[in-house]
């Protein structure tokens, strides 16, 4: 699977001093900013990772103050491109320039539209390989919106804080797809509650319970990679399972009112219904956590995919004088309830990173996008080994456990068993160890 363009010219970078620092931006960046200010020139747009949220994420660009154009796509699969060329076009013609040299698939194709004349870069590809993905943006001077979570093992966490320092020296600016933070609801809730307005904090709770996702079939002539790709939400290495890929919406919420991350995790898990599906991989389908944060306060965790079942998307703080729903109510001696505007959060997280970018302003949501992830990761480690993990430890010990891609007939870490399942590769807790 090869894509076209190749030979896309490469920005060149020149010295800018940005706060008081040494760093690089694109000539052409600098340029338009010397001819009337960005609000006015053409903000230029890749995206990565070409499935429905990619899509929708390049739709939200197009809510920004100012031009912006989709110019270049990336994606492991041809098709995924060219139904992300159709449905942009459908949808705003004039806010996209997609020539065919632009459209790019393959293991590679990421790299190919980073290489394009671009200021910013959409990444909604498999979790598991953003890290990677993000370090070759940062790396080429672009600035940088990516979906959550941003790993889904502890190397990738590792490698996202290095980048993020990157990110920083060169006054790059990164966006992160935890949308709640953009929503004045959860903004004014979680101030006030961080204002004392339940009192001292005692624990939280947080849930993502809900039915079964997609699955994609096996395609004619699809290697064991391409399949996995397909469905990459049901392999722990590339989707982080549901406690990492769903739920770190909301626990990052939890983090937000702590404005700290646990450091230890304990929990249990396991797969149930998904066993009566045969394409569902070798995920969990429900996980519960208790998280301990530095100063004891517990977060308390559920979530689960499951059909037919108590379903909840929520998260809750209770305190010594009441007790809140973070998004928009408090109970106790406090009581209140948010009825202020509801922008789409969505199109503002895409608003807010965009005229940071336009004002060069300091913006860089890589940190708490990397700490919710590795929070996350942490409660599938403490439910996949059935053990208490600490997460320093984990830190410093724990191996990568996502495969590089180097080949589309490489075998992957988790195979099929003869009946073309994956029941096999289930972690059983007290077994599965991973440090």
């Amino acid at each position: 699977m090869q894509g076209h363009g190749h030979g896309t010219s490469r920005r060149e970078f020149v010295g800018k001093m940005v706060q008081g620092a040494a760093v690089l931006h694109s000539v052409g960046l600098l340029a338009r900013m010397a001819h009337g200010g960005l609000y006015e020139e053409t903000l230029r747009v890749a995206l990565v990772g070409c499935g429905g949220r990619g899509i929708g994420a390049a739709v939200n660009c197009f809510a920004v103050s100012g031009p912006v154009k989709i110019v270049a796509l990336a994606d492991v699969f041809e098709d995924q491109v060219r139904n992300a060329k159709a449905q942009l076009e459908a949808r705003d013609k004039s806010k996209t320039d997609l020539p065919n040299d632009r459209l790019f698939w393959g293991l590679d194709a990421y790299k190919h539209a980073i290489d394009c004349d671009v200021d910013l870069v959409l990444i909604a590809t498999p979790p598991g390989v953003r890290p990677k993905q993000y370090r070759y943006a940062i790396e080429k001077g672009r600035h940088v919106f990516m979906e959550k979570p941003l790993c889904t093992d502890v190397g990738g966490y590792r490698e996202l804080v290095e980048v993020n320092k990157l990110a920083d020296s060169k006054g790059l600016k990164v966006g992160v797809g935890l949308q709640r933070r953009h929503e004045p609801r959860y903004q004014e809730t979680i101030k006030r509650i961080q204002d004392g307005a339940i009192g001292r904090i005692l624990f939280l709770r947080c849930y993502w319970n809900m039915g079964n996702i997609w699955t994609k079939s096996r395609q004619p002539g699809d290697t064991e990679l391409a399949y996995q790709l397909r469905n990459w939400q049901y392999f722990y290495y590339f989707g982080g399972d549901n406690i990492t890929e769903q739920h770190i919406h909301n626990i990052d919420i939890c983090n937000w009112v702590m404005n700290k991350h646990p450091v230890e995790a304990n929990g249990m898990g396991g797969r149930q219904g998904r066993d009566r599906f045969p394409d569902m991989g070798m995920i969990f389908d429900h996980h519960a956590v208790e998280f301990t944060y530095d100063d004891g306060v517990k977060m308390f965790s559920q979530c689960r995919q499951m059909p037919d079942c108590w379903n909840i998307v929520a998260e809750f703080v209770h305190g010594t004088e009441g007790w809140a729903d973070c998004s928009g109510r408090i109970w106790g001696r406090q009581e209140w309830q948010y009825r202020g505007p509801n922008p789409n959060p969505y199109d503002q997280e895409i608003i807010d990173l965009v005229a940071a970018i336009r004002e060069d302003k300091p913006y860089n949501e890589g940190w708490f996008g990397a700490t919710s992830s590795m929070t996350a990761v942490l409660g599938r480690i403490a439910t996949y080994s059935g053990q208490v993990v600490r997460w320093d430890e984990a830190v410093a010990k724990a191996p990568p456990e996502v495969p590089e891609l180097v080949s589309w007939d490489q075998k992957m870490p988790i195979m099929p068993d003869p009946d073309g399942t994956y029941r096999s590769s289930v972690a059983m807790p007290g077994v599965w160890k991973l440090f």
